[in-house]
């Protein structure tokens, strides 16, 4: 029998990683084909908007995974390193993070310029380095708009969950669920705020994008597998009907979401106070079905799909950068050859290209910083 208490895996998320990251990808592919002033492309179309809730599924995914960890340390030390939980989050996300900041505020200017490309940066590094610096990159986007490293803003939300989860899980250890469900309230709370008083512009901005809620319905699912998981496993929630009618409601929001205009599809998808839980508590459906559920309908357990998905993080931290020189190729070349060569070229050349440098940051880059974290962690260890 699983014990659900010692996890060391949780099958099919880096598969589930792969396919939000793709939905980021191809989200923004169909923007910047639209921006660049090109007639062909897939804006509009549901498949082709779901960059922001897949960002949102990612929130979510965080919340249920770093909260396990957590909890499964407390169980196994009696405590919880905050010390090493913030060297395995700098060593896994700060160097791809900063090489961003540098490639995309400092190295593409000069690039766009030698090339003569036409696009002008929205901003300075002198304007912005501070952002950047204390993982704010969502002020950038606010003050200067769109820009070739805007996803940033999602990682800098997440920093900020970091930089607090690790410290309220060690000094509220006997209060784990009453935090969980603090926090969603609270976020709530500010939501039917905003919502209803419209708060000023920045004040607004932050709210919106700080989706604690999202990781907190995470981190609620995380520690209901850690306590109940036997019990989920055999719940009439995941039974076989239930799971037709979850999973099949989940790709029709994500297949046909963005072009359903119903009042009902609103209420629950797109009004703030519901659909700040609904979608979420959607994808946790779907995290826990699949990483847990014995008789889950499908597994995603895939080799191929499981490495896409441990790159996931460098496809989304790249790709805007890559799609942006392929898109300026597209215009210079198959602008006008039609829908089909068109969308055969764009994406058959940066897809791959977007997966080779990923692959390559892994090996390298990441593989280097991954080797570090665990040198520092065995010393640790053994002080401890």
């Amino acid at each position: 029998m699983t014990d659900y208490k010692s996890i060391v895996h949780f099958k099919g998320l880096n598969t589930l990683r792969f396919i939000a990251a793709f939905l980021v990808v191809i989200h923004h592919a169909e923007s910047l084909r639209k921006d660049h002033g090109l007639k062909n492309h897939f804006k509009g179309f549901g498949l082709f908007e779901n960059g922001q809730h897949a960002v949102s599924f990612f929130f979510v995914l965080s919340g249920f995974l770093i909260t396990y960890l957590l909890l499964k340390e407390r169980k196994t030390k009696n405590d919880i390193s905050v010390k090493q939980f913030y060297i395995k989050r700098i060593f896994r996300i700060w160097p791809l993070y900063f090489l961003m900041v540098i490639i995309g505020a400092i190295i593409q200017p000069y690039f766009i310029d030698w090339f003569h490309i036409d696009y002008k940066m929205p901003y300075t590094i002198g304007e912005t380095w501070y952002y950047f610096v204390f993982f704010v990159p969502g002020m950038v986007n606010y003050f200067f708009g769109s820009n070739l490293l805007e996803p940033l803003w999602s990682i800098g939300v997440e920093e900020v969950f970091y930089l607090i989860w690790a410290p309220l899980f060690k000094w509220l250890k006997k209060h784990v669920l009453k935090l969980l469900l603090g926090v969603i309230a609270f976020k709530l709370i500010l939501i039917a705020i905003n919502t209803h008083w419209s708060l000023p512009g920045i004040l607004g901005y932050l709210i919106r994008i700080h989706q604690f809620e999202a990781m907190a319905i995470g981190g609620l699912g995380a520690y209901l597998v850690f306590n109940y998981g036997k019990q989920i496993n055999a719940s009439w929630i995941y039974s076989i009907p239930m799971q037709i009618l979850l999973y099949s409601l989940i790709v029709i929001f994500i297949v046909f979401g963005a072009n359903i205009h119903t009042d009902i599809w609103y209420f629950f998808f797109d009004y703030p106070l519901v659909s700040a839980i609904v979608p979420n508590a959607l994808f946790l459906y779907l995290i826990i079905g699949v990483s847990v559920v014995d008789k889950n309908l499908f597994t995603l357990e895939n080799r191929v799909f499981s490495y896409l998905g441990e790159i996931s993080y460098g496809i989304y931290m790249f790709h805007l950068l890559i799609l942006s020189q392929i898109v300026e190729l597209l215009k210079g070349m198959v602008a006008c050859s039609g829908m089909f060569l068109e969308t055969l070229f764009y994406y058959g050349v940066s897809i791959p290209l977007i997966i080779g440098v990923c692959a390559l940051s892994k090996r390298t880059l990441e593989a280097f910083f991954e080797k570090k974290k665990q040198k520092i962690l065995l010393k640790m260890n053994r002080k401890e």
